[in-house]
């Protein structure tokens, strides 16, 4: 009988497949080794596809650490069957991929259970939302070539919906189904590429957090800390690394938080015996300072070698005396010169060149050429070149030899220096996260207090372990320190570093307050509602950085141009190289040009490393996300947020702003400033009616009339009393509101709700409706029991800086337009007033009218941008190329909006505008900066001017200027920190 060899599979499962009949015996490709086969249990049942695999979810309960995770997933996979096993510890789930044809769900079951675990098979609609986003910082890219095949690489794997890699923010986000792949397994694919990878975020990382341990030396210890952060109210899941350096907790925020932990860990067990602090991360911009110090120190170390491998080559070899020397032959015709060049040259090569190597294989591994190809043939060719001409040289009593090993040695200090410099660059590109997360203080003044609001303990803790309604002291000209309501004091508060108003905004009990503002003259006791990544600063930060790390449209191009660039350079460098060969030998071109210390071949030679050399697809790749980060920090700076290079790019081609009226063109809060009583009533009781039937209502002119009411109540010195109660309020959409009050039918609306429902409109009514327009007021009928009995006059005024700035739009070659729910009259009055043409006016519009009229102008070919508050204007927001959405205040994360102008000011639509222009202006120039450098280059490197002006381009000069290349463009996208506003837009003064 033959041998089984399984590697999959236990020796006594291997015992009892003998005893099997032939039949039954199914061969199968092992999941841990591919290459060998393993045998599995076939089922009789004819009618199973033995090539279809499913996929079952597992509840898992009873797993502690990743040893037990481990346990599990060893158990899973030694069934015959099974494809693929994922065990997520701290969601106690397992996710297992296996073929029916071998193996049952229930068998899988029992298989976790006989390994100590209790397991349940979790249905696909109890876990549909499966969908996570992982972010995660890259170290090692180079150039485009390599975001663009992280990219591709992340994208293939099953369960990923969409990966984004930023070369400038060096970071990468992906959203991935979570049941079918885990952040490792992304983190071991991006490892496998030969990049460094360190997790950001996985998941939703809201109410968990990660902290740090000091202390714990046994698993018995480990089980202690665990067990005490279970019992805490309002923990759901603890996951301990299997080390004891790290536990990770998902909880309920209005139950507990990250100050508890650490104060139970603490008391757990002897005083100072275990420590704890919290896991954050410190710079949520690119790893600079580390890329710094090592670009900085190879540098350093490559210079140590370069400079006596140039002295060498280029100075000593003319100082009679050194000279001697140096000419003193060691073996044969090798010099002593060319032995401590090839000696000084190797470790620069081979040691301090290394990230060169392991960048080149990685990239050429997986199909693809990056910068690090480029940097490694050429310097290859150079210094093996060299190797060879020492060698040959040390064993021929004739020959000659030219080296270039200064070549290789030079290339690789300035790329290293031009390195270093590009990276100190890019980390001033991302100082506006820095700027914004540096709002919030460092430590937080916690109170404890009584139910009678008395204080019984102060202290200062860390802001970061500040939990839901913790009660925060803050003293007079310090900062809040996170989102929270105040509970006692009043003050003035200096909002502007949020929402970019200026002028101080009185803060009282009750009031909200913005963590990250300047408390002005008064003490203020806060409650915290909102912390951590809630917090409104939180999402500004995050909405930021999502911006830096979202592509432009017009990124694709450099991407397109990357993926052919470093294969067609090599191609021009090698035929460079066989012109200047073959032209030398066949004598195409005078002895005379050819240097006396070189011949043909070292000519060529030199040509074809330039053109290696010369090329940068690092500028490339940086012409567009390093302007884009710039503008996005500079702008959020400014109080516009712009949600990625998109909008961005979207923003600097709009030709047309369409409005919306109320709370955008307008102040937003109507008020009644006239009443026409048809019916002898009293005043108060035909209030008493409209309010009652507006109350439901959330339009702003039905507040406005609730409002009045309240108003009138007071001025008459009058109580309050209840409303009578509507019954049958129905809200009629772009007309008004139905309603039953006091058994008498009432409805207040426009006209066009009276005409619906057969009520005529008296011809003294319409006269005085059609006047109400005129002046710019909005006129609402009220009917009872189908008879108009008045009409109230509501006016919404236009905001101060509005026609200033229809009027700055007209000079920049944009046409204005407003969309309303209005009535035509009200509309053509305020238009007139801020000097939008009257075709340009779009009255009595549904939300869903708005989008319809922002893609009837698209179809005309016209760039739209939409301006509205976000709410009811949503679908047209969505519908336009850009949608701005007006809001301030904790409100920032406006998901229609593509730009959110933070001060609600109609002033920033137009920076919004200009930045966008100014920055696609920079952007330009950046690629000119970047194609300039390579057209003019690379036939300079390849000897184009040789023949007539004897100029070549030596490699190390080409080197150096293509580091440089790379340095200019990032510079260039720096000027736009310079960005001023446009003069005609002056915020108003306080």
């Amino acid at each position: 009988m033959a041998a089984i060899v399984d590697m999959g599979i236990s020796r006594t499962d291997q015992l009892s497949l003998l005893r099997l009949p032939a039949e039954k015996l199914v061969l199968l490709p092992s999941p841990r080794y591919p290459s060998m086969p393993r045998f599995a249990v076939s089922r009789p049942h004819c009618n199973i596809d033995e090539t279809e695999i499913r996929s079952a979810i597992f509840k898992v309960e009873g797993m502690v650490c990743a040893a037990c995770a481990g346990s599990v997933e060893k158990a899973v996979k030694r069934l015959p069957g099974i494809e693929d096993a994922t065990v997520a510890l701290l969601r106690n789930k397992a996710q297992v991929f296996y073929r029916p044809a071998f193996v049952e769900d229930t068998t899988i079951r029992e298989a976790i259970e006989d390994a100590g675990f209790e397991a349940s098979i979790v249905t696909e609609e109890t876990d549909a939302s499966g969908i996570s986003i992982g972010r995660f910082r890259i170290g090692g890219m180079t150039c485009t070539s390599c975001s663009n095949s992280i990219e591709v690489a992340l994208n293939q794997l099953p369960g990923v919906k969409r990966a984004g890699v930023g070369l400038a923010t060096e970071e990468c986000e992906v959203e991935y189904d979570s049941r079918l792949i885990t952040h490792l397994q992304l983190m071991s694919a991006i490892t496998d590429l030969g990049y460094t990878v360190d997790l950001i975020s996985a998941g939703e990382e809201r109410n968990k957090v990660r902290l740090h341990l000091n202390g714990l030396n046994s698993q018995s210890e480990v089980e202690l800390i665990m067990t005490s952060l279970k019992a805490l109210p309002g923990v759901k899941l603890v996951d301990m690394a299997s080390d004891g350096s790290m536990v990770e907790v998902a909880y309920d925020p209005n139950k507990t938080g990250p100050r508890y932990f650490i104060e139970v860990i603490e008391q757990t067990g002897p005083p100072g015996l275990y420590m704890a602090k919290l896991y954050t991360q410190e710079n949520r911009g690119p790893d600079q300072t580390k890329e710094i110090k090592y670009y900085r120190k190879y540098f350093f170390l490559s210079c140590v070698f370069t400079v006596p491998v140039f002295l060498l080559s280029m100075v000593f070899m003319y100082i009679p005396g050194i000279k001697e020397v140096l000419d003193k032959k060691v073996v044969n015709m090798l010099t002593v010169g060319a032995l401590l060049r090839w000696i000084l040259s190797t470790p620069v090569q081979f040691v301090i060149g290394r990230r060169f190597y392991i960048g080149a294989y990685n990239s050429l591994r997986h199909g693809s050429a990056n910068m690090d190809v480029l940097i490694a043939f050429g310097t290859n060719a150079a210094y093996f070149y060299s190797v060879y001409a020492v060698l040959r040289s040390a064993t021929s009593p004739t020959f000659k030899s030219t080296d270039f090993f200064e070549t290789s040695a030079m290339l690789i200090s300035f790329i290293l220096l031009g390195k270093f410099l590009e990276v100190v660059a890019k980390g001033k590109t991302s100082e506006a996260i820095s700027k914004l997360m540096n709002l919030a203080p460092v430590t937080a003044t916690l109170l404890t207090v009584d139910e009678q609001n008395n204080v019984l303990e102060e202290r200062e803790i860390s802001s970061q372990l500040i939990q839901r309604n913790d009660v925060i002291k803050v003293l007079p000209g310090s900062k809040i320190p996170t989102d929270g309501v105040v509970e006692w004091g009043q003050s003035f508060v200096n909002e502007s570093m949020i929402t970019g108003e200026a002028r101080p905004v009185s803060k009282k009990l009750g009031d909200k307050v913005i963590g990250g503002t300047m408390n002005g003259n008064g003490v203020l006791r806060v409650k915290a509602t909102h912390v951590g990544a809630e917090t409104a600063l939180s999402q500004i930060v995050r909405l930021v950085e999502a911006a830096q790390m979202a592509k432009a449209p017009v990124q694709k191009l450099a991407d397109r141009i990357s993926k052919y660039f470093v294969p067609l350079v090599v191609i021009v460098a090698l035929l460079t190289f066989l012109g200047w060969y073959v032209g030398g030998k066949t004598q195409s071109y005078p002895k005379s040009w050819i240097p006396s210390s070189m011949d043909e071949f070292e000519l060529a030679l030199q040509f074809g490393i330039s053109v290696l050399v010369v090329a940068c697809p690092c500028a490339l790749g940086l012409a567009t996300p390093t302007a884009v980060m710039v503008a996005t920090g500079k702008g959020a700076s400014q109080g516009v947020l712009i949600k990625g290079g998109q909008a961005l790019e979207g923003a600097h081609k709009v030709k047309m702003v369409v409005f919306d009226k109320t709370g955008t063109l307008t102040i937003g809060k109507p008020v009644v400033v006239n009443t026409n009583l048809y019916k002898n009533m009293v005043l108060q009781v035909f209030y008493e009616m409209v309010a009652a039937a507006e109350v439901n209502s959330e339009h702003p002119l039905a507040k406005a009339v609730v409002e009045y009411r309240t108003r009138l109540c007071i001025d008459h010195q009058q109580r309050e009393d209840r409303l009578p109660e509507a019954k049958e309020f129905l809200n009629i959409p772009g007309q008004g509101v139905h309603s039953i009050v006091d058994g008498k039918e009432v409805l207040v609306g426009n006209s066009k709700l009276m005409v619906e429902h057969g009520i005529e409109i008296p011809e003294e009514v319409a006269e005085h409706l059609q006047e109400t327009q005129k002046l710019a007021r909005t006129g609402v009928l009220v009917a009872i029991n189908r008879e108009i009995v008045g009409e109230i006059a509501i006016s919404d005024p236009v905001k101060p800086e509005a026609a200033a700035v229809i009027e700055c739009l007209k000079s920049m070659g944009i046409q204005s337009m407003m969309v309303t729910g209005d009535n035509w009259d009200t509309a053509v009055a305020i238009a007139r007033e801020l000097g939008i043409e009257r075709g340009a006016v779009y009255a009595e519009s549904l939300p869903k009218d708005k989008a319809k009229i922002v893609k009837d102008i698209q179809m005309t070919g016209v760039t739209v941008a939409m301006v509205g508050d976000g709410i009811n204007d949503s679908p047209a927001l969505v519908a336009a190329e850009v949608g701005m959405a007006i809001g301030a205040g904790t409100d920032i994360a406006i998901e229609a909006a593509d730009i959110v102008l933070m001060k609600s000011n109609l002033e920033d639509v137009i920076t919004a505008i200009d930045l966008s222009r100014k920055t696609f202006r920079r952007i330009r120039l950046n690629y000119v900066w970047a194609l300039g450098y390579n057209i003019l280059g690379i036939p300079i490197a390849a000897g184009v001017l040789f023949p007539s002006t004897g100029f070549r381009l030596p490699p190390w000069v080409a080197g150096a200027a293509m580091a440089a290349s790379s340095v200019s463009v990032v510079c260039s996208s720096l000027l736009l920190k310079n960005y001023k506003r446009p003069k005609v837009v002056r915020p108003h003064s306080s």
